[in-house]
């Protein structure tokens, strides 16, 4: 009888420890999305699209994949979350188009049906680690110079931003990281990589901006998104590289240093540019 309680403790311990560890990943991931998004909605659209760019959900949601997964998972994943980039620079252009002439809710809605469309028979496929590289970079290609028309357009003045606004985007981002978390067991590296990179602070970019600087100003930010889901592409393929000979969190500390320098050396080559005109 006297041992009963502390048992009980234990056993209670035990089953709290999983749930306080999701808790903390979902915070931790909303905290530095709210976090990155803030700054971005205060640059203009190319700086904004630089920090949206990076791996600031993809990356905890990676991390997080790799506390609980080997590292062959994680080279799976890293193909996944290649394939679904491909989607996502997709997203962008197609935003970007409807932005012009449509409002928020159905911009922004008509994007996810076609994100949903081709994200899922995609990642229901294998591809190779070559496949994906020469369809991202033809992709991308092709993209960028069709994005450019919708690139220049200055960022207007904001709109007082509304009261649930922040709390919303926090909650879509633990939710994501929750749901990544419970699932990636059952669907597997690919799906699980495909949820890591789902355009989560992409949508809640639009969702956010559009109804404050509206939707030519909001699509100018995401057509500029193109060049650094271009860089994302290269710390994949490193990731994926690098998994099983390095290790899956060496790696990822690598595929993340590799999109933070793209993405900076991007906005320092507009800097530069800018300053020699």
């Amino acid at each position: 009888m006297t041992h009963a309680a502390p048992a009980k403790r234990i056993d209670s311990f035990v089953l709290l420890t999983p749930l306080l560890a999701l808790l903390a990943k979902m915070i931790a991931a909303a905290s530095l999305v709210v976090t990155a998004s803030v700054v971005a909605e205060r640059s203009g659209p190319f700086v904004a699209a630089m920090i949206a760019t990076l791996p600031i959900s993809a990356g905890p949601a990676m991390i997080f994949l790799a506390l609980d997964h080997n590292d062959a998972f994680i080279a799976g994943a890293a193909l996944g979350a290649m394939a679904t980039n491909a989607v996502n620079g997709v997203f962008c252009l197609i935003y970007a188009a409807l932005a012009q002439r449509l409002d928020t809710v159905r911009a922004l809605g008509l994007t996810l049906i076609a994100w949903f469309a081709m994200a899922v028979p995609l990642n229901g496929r294998v591809f190779s680690l070559a496949q994906l590289l020469l369809g991202s970079l033809v992709l991308f290609a092709v993209l960028i110079p069709l994005s450019l028309r919708y690139m220049k357009v200055p960022m207007p003045a904001l709109a007082a931003r509304a009261r649930f606004a922040i709390p919303i985007r926090a909650l879509s981002v633990a939710t994501l990281i929750g749901v990544l978390t419970l699932l990636s067991g059952v669907i597997g590296p690919a799906y699980s990589g495909m949820l890591a990179v789902f355009p989560i602070v992409l949508s809640s970019l639009i969702a956010i901006l559009q109804p404050r600087v509206g939707g030519r100003a909001s699509a100018a930010v995401m057509a500029s998104t193109l060049p650094g889901l271009l860089g994302f592409v290269a710390a994949l393929s490193v990731i994926y590289l690098a998994s099983e000979p390095l290790g899956r969190f060496q790696a990822l500390a690598l595929g993340l240093l590799i999109s933070f320098l793209w993405n900076g050396g991007l906005v320092l080559l507009r800097l530069f540019s800018r300053a020699r005109r």
